[in-house]
């Protein structure tokens, strides 16, 4: 079974009016060092949880997201890994290592420090190529940056993924073309286009593109980059064949992770009396999250935190999330995986949703099991409520 890690940094030049991470402001939250000494202490505290009687748990996939993690110091970042390896938990020799950055925080003398650390994989949160867009959900970075940004992974011949962000107020079909054909000039291995999610009454609420524009944003993104290389192996990632992401494919198929930082998710598959499993999280309040670490004694269970950090799954929490994200997935849900975890009654449960479903055009059978279908994909959440099981 693979094993992830997720190192959250949640540092930003600027909060971006759209984002609902954890994130701050650098000049509003501690110092990188006591943040970086923070996460340390946690990885000690909870060091045992993934360990199990082990020595040691190889790190398949290591992630540092955010926030903007390329707005730390090389060192500190290196104090993290150190910690985890001493810790139990070395880097597997082909572990896919992936580092967020955002256009203007990284030159080529920073980029040769992650490349000598191992790093092999960046995401770059450029989001668009339209000045007038940037500047309306307050990102800090130019289309000058976006451009240097990933010509200068691409002349390192690296693996690195674009965001492109879409469905953006006063967006017009014609501007989204242009990110598109901008992006496609530099072919960057991987592209997640994400649809512009907010709350009604949030700012970028209004004036966003009417509906049928919005299908028809859908509709040009895939048929674009399909036409050019692209698989849409996830609901919102597209790649080059062989530049999957590892780690995020871990999360939708039911392996283990540690999220480390404020407001990380976990994931514990299975434990002794818990055959659903464990989810455990930490606050998202930079205060709360430095009194609850420096509170915490070393634990040998995650069973051990507070339960508002913690959950055992019950098996209707389990499916949930099981059938949730193996269809994001292009691979779809598995029926024998899922016959392999679940109970008869539970099967039964899946099987006539998904009936329901197909019945509806929202999915379709393949050899192994089923998938969303073209319309399933557009309205997914609707099909994701339908299998949601109480």
């Amino acid at each position: 079974m693979s094993f992830g890690i997720y190192v959250h940094i949640p540092y930003c030049i600027q909060r971006c009016t759209y984002c609902d991470f954890a994130t701050y402001e650098q000049s509003k939250i501690l110092p990188p060092a006591d943040y970086t000494q923070l996460m340390i202490r946690e990885i000690e505290l909870k060091k045992s949880f993934f360990l199990r009687g082990k020595d040691s748990q190889p790190v398949d996939t290591l992630y540092f997201g955010g926030g903007t993690p390329s707005l730390f110091a090389i060192k500190d970042i290196v104090q993290v890994i150190e910690a985890l390896a001493r810790a139990g938990y070395p880097l597997s020799p082909d572990a896919e290592l992936t580092m967020e950055l955002n256009p203007g925080t990284v030159n080529e003398d920073k980029l040769n420090d992650y490349l000598k650390l191992g790093f092999n994989r960046f995401s770059v949160g450029a989001q668009t190529f339209n000045a007038t867009h940037l500047k309306r959900v307050h990102r800090e970075h130019s289309v000058i940056d976006t451009i240097e940004s990933l010509k200068l992974l691409k002349r390192y011949n690296l693996n690195y993924n674009f965001d492109l962000l879409f469905g953006m107020p006063h967006q017009t079909v014609g501007e989204l073309d242009h990110d598109l054909g901008q992006a496609l000039e530099i072919l960057p291995p991987h592209i997640s286009p994400y649809y512009l999610t907010v709350p009604e009454g949030h700012p970028l609420s209004k004036n966003r593109p009417l509906e049928d524009d919005q299908m028809i944003m859908f509709d040009r993104i895939e048929q674009t980059l399909c036409e050019n290389g692209y698989n849409r192996y996830e609901i919102s990632n597209y790649a080059r064949p062989g530049y999957e992401s590892k780690h995020n494919y871990l999360y939708w198929s039911d392996h283990n992770y540690w999220g480390i930082g404020l407001s990380s998710h976990s994931y514990l598959k299975q434990t002794e009396g818990a055959p659903w499993g464990h989810r455990f999280w930490n606050p998202n309040n930079i205060k709360i999250y430095q009194q609850e670490i420096g509170d915490l004694k070393a634990l040998e269970s995650p069973t051990q935190l507070a339960s508002i950090y913690f959950e055992t799954l019950k098996e209707n929490q389990s499916l949930t999330d099981f059938c949730h994200t193996s269809l994001r997935r292009a691979k779809g849900l598995v029926l024998s995986d899922l016959e392999a975890k679940f109970s008869g009654p539970s099967l039964t449960r899946v099987h006539k949703e998904l009936d329901n479903l197909k019945e509806r055009g929202l999915v379709q059978p393949t050899e192994l099991g089923f998938t969303l279908s073209s319309k399933g994909k557009l309205i997914s959440n609707w099909v994701f409520e339908k299998l949601t099981f109480t």
